[in-house]
């Protein structure tokens, strides 16, 4: 499909009161129902008290900003109200030099309502990238699929997803705006690489699904890459490992270290369908969003001057990931030590256990030096998830 696989980079908004407590924690060694009302005291071995609750981040009011310093990028992330895209909406709020752009959700339910929004977006984000002299990226963090999902919802995702390309490109493609911009989609490096042979995966290895899910995100990757030839518009595609951290909604917690933690204020057991030695990596939320914005970054310098004649729009995946493999097994030894007393699981059968990989270890081999940092270790990820939740749980 013409992707890149190999080697190739004004204003900006912070908030104001928003607590740094959930960012980067430095390492020496590299390592994706209702709750009760208040936590028995017996239920809290490890936990002092809650950490405050960050905001939710698609709300970030603009706060004051030095005038000396110009935009260099104004960045629309869809999908703000989750996991990821709040994390990444943070990033983008407290990047210097970037300018997080103010939309509202798209109303996904109606499908004219997000092509018309969309488009009102898309124009109002290119007119403020161009009032500025900045580039402007547009960052899909949406998706509601899981493995599981059914297809009928996942065909859905994909008609979304392409119906807001397609505005992206009638509304810059071919102009003097598109050197200047950058998509970036977040795909499942889990749900692409599920029956690929010879792990550790990199970009150079021929993905293949087990799941609807993961066929679905490699048919949304072909789907960007036709977008960026036709449109010029430069893309990167971000193969991202098993995301984890604090912003999750109770009602919606996603993925086993979320259950896990809340488990351990809940009477009803996390349900752990893999094997014990079933091996992942984990990736920190507020990790995984400032390696997606210098991804972006990086994206801008592998195209070259956005005035050069010569300049083309790039396509490049890159997996998005700690590189520390973690076995389940290992895993529930953190929780363990995190918690101070036996993790509340059950170890049972799924369905979907067919369409889940042994072994996912994940290594990098496109821009390797945006790797070379430090990342919150896995336990210090877990406590501030556990923090988190209780904050949740408490405040009913």
């Amino acid at each position: 499909m013409g992707l890149h696989h190999g080697a190739g980079t004004g204003e900006h908004r912070r908030h104001p009161v928003l607590a740094r407590h959930h960012r980067r924690v430095h390492r020496h060694q590299c390592e994706h129902g209702d709750g009760q009302a208040a936590v028995p005291h017996h239920h809290r071995s490890g936990i002092r008290s809650p950490r405050p609750r960050p905001s939710v981040p698609a709300r970030i009011p603009p706060a004051g900003r030095p005038r000396d310093l110009r935009v260099t990028r104004i960045a629309w992330v869809v999908g703000s109200g989750g996991l990821l895209g709040g994390a990444i909406a943070v990033e983008v709020a407290q990047r210097p030099g970037w300018t997080l752009f103010p939309s509202p959700a798209l109303p996904w339910a109606d499908p004219d309502a997000v092509t018309d929004l969309a488009r009102t977006a898309v124009r109002a984000l290119i007119h403020e990238a161009a009032e500025a002299d900045a580039d402007w990226s547009i960052i899909w963090a949406a998706g509601a699929g899981v493995i599981g999902t059914s297809p009928e919802q996942l065909d859905r995702e994909i008609e979304q997803f392409t119906a807001v390309l397609d505005v992206v490109a009638q509304e810059a493609g071919g102009t003097a705006a598109a050197p200047r911009g950058s998509v970036f989609f977040s795909s499942s490096a889990g749900g692409v690489y599920g029956g690929s042979a010879s792990p550790p995966y990199t970009e150079n290895t021929a993905p293949v699904p087990l799941s609807p899910y993961g066929a679905t995100k490699l048919r949304m990757e072909a789907v960007a890459v036709r977008f960026s030839e036709r449109s010029g518009i430069s893309l990167l595609i971000g193969r991202i490992a098993n995301v984890y951290g604090p912003g999750q909604k109770l009602g919606k917690m996603q993925g086993l270290i979320s259950h896990m933690a809340k488990a351990q204020y809940s009477p009803s057991p996390a349900n752990i369908f893999v094997p014990l030695d079933t091996v992942r990596d984990y990736i920190y939320v507020t990790d995984c969003a400032a390696l997606i914005c210098d991804g972006i970054d990086r994206l801008g310098v592998a195209r070259g001057a956005a005035d050069a004649p010569d300049a083309r729009a790039q396509q490049v995946v890159k997996i998005i990931a700690s590189g520390q493999a973690v076995t389940i097994g290992s895993l529930i030894g953190y929780f363990r030590g995190v918690a101070r007393h036996n993790p509340n699981i059950m170890l049972g059968s799924s369905p979907t256990v067919s369409m889940q990989a042994l072994d996912l270890r994940l290594r990098s081999v496109v821009w390797p030096e945006l790797d070379e940092r430090p990342l919150t270790p896995l336990p210090a990820g877990i406590h501030a998830t556990m923090l988190d939740i209780v904050g949740g749980i408490q405040a009913g």
